[in-house]
Order: C-alpha cells, then structure tokens, then sequence
C-alpha cells in the first residue's frame, strides 16, 4: 500500500480514496497532500510526487477521530501506544470526565509530553477533584472561602490549558454540590471559553430533572454545556429518550448550547459504588465501612442497593450486573453478582446481592458492568444531530481484567453496525459525529475535518468489513478494518497493524495561557 522516492512535492500523498471530510456532505473522490504534520493540498495530485504514497483504493479516508469521553488515564502510562483506540481510527483522546481529573492540570501535561503517547490528549478539570482538593468527601455546602479557592483551582486549571470542567454529580463528591455551586465553578470556565460536561445526577428515573438541571446550568452559566454518555438505565425508565431530546431540542431553539455524548451499548460500566447510596460514602471509604457496620445504617444500605438492582442499573436481576475488574480477586472477574451468590451457596436473590456488594466493598471494591439501557434509547440517542460518539473507557491493558468491550469497539461497532448493517445512520452523519462535531463542541481548532491547512490526522478503512470484535463475553479483540491511520502528519497504523509511532501532542483548551 505504501510507497516512497526522495526529492518530492508532498511528504505523503493519499491517493485514490473516497474522502468523506467530517463536514457531513457526501463523500467525493481526490488526492490529500501532506507535508510535515499538515494537510498541504486536497485534489488532483497525479501529477505530483511523494516521499510516501498511500494508494486508498476502495477506501474511506476521514479525519482521524476524537474520542470526546475516555478515562484513558487509566492505563495510558502503561500503554502510551494506546492501540485500542488507534486501531479504531482514533486519534485524539480526552479525558478528565465525571468530575474526575488529573490535577494540576500543567504538571499532567508536562508527564503526557514526556511519556510520549501516540495519540492526541486533552482534559477537563474534574468539579469533584477541585471539591476534594478543598473539602475532601464531605456532604456539605461550602464556605465563601471554600468556594474561592475551588474558583481560583478552576481558574488555573483553565489557564493551564482544560478544555472546560466536568462534573461527576452522580458520584462522590460531585453528588454533595448544589446546582448553584457548580454553576459559580462554570462560570469560571466560561470566561475562558470552555464546555460544561457532565455525568448528570441521575440517568434513571429523574433522568429528565437532570437533563433540565443540565441546561439550566448552561444558562445560568452562559456556558456550552454536553450531556455525556446519555443513556436511560432500568426497564421502567426505557423510552424515556422521547422527552430528553425534546428537553434538548428546546434549549436550542432558545438558544442554549447544548450537544450530547454517547457510546453504541446496552450496557455501561463503572464502580460497584454505584449501587451504594452517596450519603453513605461521605467521608471516604472508613466511614462507609463504618456505616456498613452499623446495624442500624446496614439495613438502610441494603435496601438501597435492592432498589438500584431492581429498578436502577441492575436492570432487575443481579445477573445483570459482572465484575469487569478485581485487583484484589481477580477470580471474581468476568462473573456477574447471580454467579458469585450461587459460588457461596446463597440464592441469586437481589438481598443476597446486596450482601456481596458489602464483601466485594471490603475486599478493596471492584468495576462492573451493568446491563440495563435498551438499543431503541441508544438508536435514538444515536440519531440527534447533536450527539458525538465516544468510548467513556479506560485505556485497558490487553488481557487484564474482563473490560467492557467498548474500550475496544466503539467507532468501529457504529461504523460496522450501525451504519453498514443497520442504516441508523449514513456514513457521512457518523463521521461527523465522530470528527467535526466533537471538535466544533470542544473547540479543538484544526482538526476533524481534511481541509488544507488543517492538521494531517487521517484514519484510512474499508467500508466493508470494519467492525468490532470484543464481546462482553471476550472483550480483549481489537477492531478491523482500519488500514491505515496517520497524527499529526506521522503513520501510526499500517495495513491494520500499530507500527510503534508515538507522535501524540497535548491539545490545550482556549483558555491556555501563553
């Protein structure tokens, strides 16, 4: 596929494709030339020489695409080539989402500069890091004073170069903030230029106070605001997507920027904490072991968690829900919480999984995954003109643990399934969303489009045979079909292989200062 000669007009040429750009219109047939680590010239070129030629014959060539939702940092040190999602055809990653975010935000960056990673990297200040790096875990409001110097902690995050603040409200700490203190904390990153992302307060049943809340922070905050990973959790809740992207629709007519976020699964993944009641996890682990202990708190505890299994994320039975990791009993992973009951002798009853979520939170805690969204919500979701697509995972390290397979398959599973198989969506409308949309909404300049003068991040597949591989069963497969995949002007990927090439840059957000 590749060829070379010296003394030439473009370091690269990429001849023969079908260019479909990001913008969204259809896709047209023309050379792209490159020099150094920008798109030079876009046409005919057959009359031009390269060092390199890349013949795309019956190929798609795109911009290379961002990944507008990772948790990346987990794992990216251990694997800076980051093959997972270059071998999707991703090239720009961000992380510092649900409010959880590197900090300080220059030193991070300084340490991604220096590892040296293949793909692109930004991040968001995390509300809920900058809440415990001035309160710890406590279920309060804070004082004038604390509230300062959380505005100040933004502040320098954002001139440090964050793409805008997250928030995890869902979680602890993010869940002890009222609407009025994250708006104080947005505001900050408004002024300069940055998003509103959030993991809202609930994806289940008040997911539509959410989603209003969401909104109303933007206006409140005068910022652009994302609703990340949009999803409706339990069986009772499903269909509930109607009325959230009218909500959505809405603010936009008035005026509000509002954009969406989501990844092409029935199931989602993150700590087995989510089946315990935040109030019971203020203060940290010690006072959540505390009140475990506690008969009198216990017994409130289990019939929360009950609750969440049966019309939450459990979706109704606790063998929806696996352990995906276990760094203290790895034998627990792969297994959901029916199994791990039958292996102690117990009935897979709901209280009985309740009872192992404390065993499993006393041993050191563990991630899971939870099968409880229907593909109608993710097929509609999918379809709002203003949804991105994004991964929300960790940057796994092949063959450990039993990861949700979205880590690995996500561009490819909406270009392969949902596109090719499924007609959700055309493969021009996937591509911007996957590319141009994301940059647009996240004010990353230069990329997610092949325009001239644009930076030469490329992915290069075929049509007719990318698709996922990993499964919840075997997850540890990469995606196929992507040939060829280029950042910043460098070939990363080769003929479906990861070549080594580790040509990664730290994009800062718009309030960088210089």
């Amino acid at each position: 596929m590749l060829a070379s000669c010296s003394n030439a007009d473009f370091d690269i040429v990429i001849r023969n494709g079908t260019i479909v750009d990001g913008s969204g219109d259809e896709a047209y047939r023309k050379d792209i030339g490159i020099i150094n680590d920008r798109i030079i010239k876009i046409g005919d070129l057959s009359n031009h020489s390269s060092k390199k030629t890349i013949d795309a014959t019956n190929l798609i060539v795109s911009p290379g695409f961002i990944d507008s939702h990772t948790h990346a940092i987990r794992g990216i040190f251990d694997v800076p080539t980051a093959e997972s999602s270059l071998l999707q055809g991703v090239t720009t990653l961000t992380d510092g989402n649900d409010g959880t975010s590197p900090y300080p935000i220059d030193e991070h960056y300084k340490k991604i500069e220096h590892t040296k990673i293949s793909p692109n990297w930004a991040v968001f200040v995390g509300q809920g890091t900058i809440r415990e790096e001035v309160m710890g875990l406590e279920n309060r409001d804070p004082t004038d004073s604390e509230l300062y110097k959380m505005e100040m902690l933004v502040k320098e995050a954002m001139e440090d170069g964050a793409l805008g603040i997250s928030t995890g409200l869902f979680y602890v700490p993010g869940s002890f903030s009222s609407t009025s203190e994250v708006v104080s904390l947005s505001k900050i990153a408004a002024s300069y230029g940055g998003i509103y992302i959030s993991h809202m307060r609930e994806e289940a049943v008040n997911v539509l106070k959410s989603v209003n809340e969401t909104i109303n922070i933007g206006i409140e905050a005068k910022i652009p605001v994302q609703i990340t990973h949009h999803k409706i959790i339990g069986k009772d809740n499903w269909g509930l997507s109607y009325e959230t992207l009218k909500l959505v629709d809405n603010a936009i007519k008035k005026g509000v920027k509002v954009s969406i976020d989501q990844y092409p699964y029935t199931a989602s993944q993150t700590s087995i904490r989510a089946l315990i009641p935040q109030w019971a996890q203020a203060g940290g682990r010690i006072s959540l072991l505390a009140r475990i202990d506690d008969p009198k708190t216990r017994q409130i505890i289990i019939d929360e968690i009950i609750e969440r299994i049966l019309f939450d994320r459990g979706g109704g039975d606790p063998k929806n829900i696996f352990i995906s990791k276990s760094s203290w009993n790895t034998s627990m992973e792969g297994k959901n919480l029916a199994e791990l009951c039958i292996e102690r002798n117990l009935e897979p009853s709901p209280y009985n999984a309740a009872i192992l979520v404390f065993e499993i939170i006393k041993g050191g805690g563990a991630t899971a995954v939870y099968h409880a969204i229907n593909s109608d919500d993710v097929d509609r979701i999918m379809q709002h003109p203003m949804t991105s697509i994004a991964s929300d995972g960790p940057m796994t390290i092949f063959g450990v643990g039993s990861p949700h397979p979205r880590t690995y398959g996500t561009f490819a599973r909406v270009l392969g399934r949902y596109v090719r198989e499924r007609n959700i969506l055309s493969l021009e409308e996937a591509i911007r969303k996957m590319t141009s949309l994301p940059a647009h909404v996240l004010s990353i300049s230069k990329r997610g489009l092949l325009r001239e003068g644009y930076f030469a991040d490329i992915t290069i597949f075929d049509p007719e045979t990318v698709i996922d591989k990993a499964t919840f069963e075997d997850p540890h497969k990469y995606a196929v079909g992507i040939n060829t995949v280029l950042v910043n002007g460098l070939i990363v990927v080769e003929n479906g292989i990861h070549n080594g090439n580790r040509p990664g840059r730290v994009l800062r957000g718009p309030g960088y200062n210089l």
